[in-house]
């Protein structure tokens, strides 16, 4: 760890004065939801059935070591994480939970969580979290995040396992679908991270983390936003061609894909002044709702047996 983050935390109150909350928030949530959502989509998109008390015991470990991972990246990022206004009232960085009672308790998280899927599932699907877990924890946090500007393209590698541990769970097995939505979620990754970094560019210059707007510039960010969303918008269709996409999946990833590609372009094409802020966020918003609408759609067609099925092109 960082000297930094050594000689900060020597100011840190010898006890903890966090609450449940504090505790709670270590688990960075929101992306604890996301994860869940899209491993649930690769249970209802995989081959074959697993019994739904297993599919619920393997979503909570699941939830529980992307929790875990959170909380480990917490753990590393408190001194950076000091240096940002996004993140400076984190419970850490706050001084409302001690560096070692964070560490302690993603380390335990980690563990059990592994264990548990791999007692309900399969160890395919334990490996898989086990990796997820350590690539977001130590591959990413460790070394990608301070060490360059690809840190979100590789990175986002740990955002993108889920889908494929949700078909593990059900498969003992991996297979396209899941590798297909791997895909989409690793090419959504950078334009949907850098358009927020491109807004938050002195945060991160402030506690030294190479992202790509202030490595590459932001012209050079710009123009990438662009060129991933074009390569996303049609892998995004591919579950459609493949065949565990219905129709309305095809209408939803076309048109939304679209939509995507449009704010990117806007993203390029606006780049001084509150018009270049807003389309940032416009494109980081809508991003958002993009991943949530294709993977709603999977699993509505799937789980919920509603599809509209189409000739498969794919596969």
């Amino acid at each position: 760890m960082s000297a930094a983050f050594d000689t900060r935390t020597d100011g840190i109150a010898a006890t903890s004065t966090g609450e449940a909350r504090d505790f709670f928030a270590l688990l960075k949530p929101r992306v604890m939801s996301l994860v869940v959502f899209t491993a649930l989509a690769g249970m209802a998109t995989a081959p074959g059935s697993v019994h739904p008390v297993i599919a619920l015991a393997s979503l909570m470990a699941i939830a529980v070591g992307a929790g875990a991972s959170g909380c480990l990246n917490m753990w590393y990022d408190a001194d950076i994480d000091a240096l940002m206004t996004r993140t400076a009232k984190r419970p850490i960085p706050a001084g409302r939970v001690l560096p070692s009672e964070a560490l302690s308790f993603g380390l335990t998280l980690s563990v059990g969580s592994v264990l548990v899927l791999g007692l309900v599932a399969n160890l395919l699907a334990a490996a898989l979290l086990a990796f997820t877990i350590f690539f977001y924890a130590v591959i990413y946090s460790m070394w990608l995040k301070r060490w360059t500007p690809q840190n979100i393209v590789i990175g986002g590698a740990a955002g993108a396992f889920p889908p494929m541990i949700g078909e593990a769970v059900v498969t003992g097995d991996l297979g396209l679908h899941s590798i297909v939505l791997f895909a989409i979620i690793f090419l959504w990754t950078p334009p949907h991270f850098w358009a927020l970094a491109l807004v938050k560019s002195a945060d991160y210059a402030r506690a030294g983390i190479p992202m790509m707007p202030n490595v590459a510039g932001p012209a050079s960010t710009r123009r990438q936003i662009v060129l991933y969303s074009l390569v996303m918008a049609p892998v995004a269709v591919l579950p459609a061609l493949m065949g565990f996409g219905g129709l309305a999946y095809l209408v939803v990833s076309v048109t939304t894909g679209l939509a995507m590609i449009g704010l990117a372009i806007r993203v390029w094409r606006r780049t001084e002044g509150e018009a270049a802020t807003k389309a940032c966020y416009s494109l980081f918003a809508f991003s958002i709702f993009y991943l949530f609408g294709l993977f709603a759609v999977l699993l509505v067609e799937n789980g919920l047996g509603l599809m509209w099925a189409l000739p498969k092109v794919i596969g």
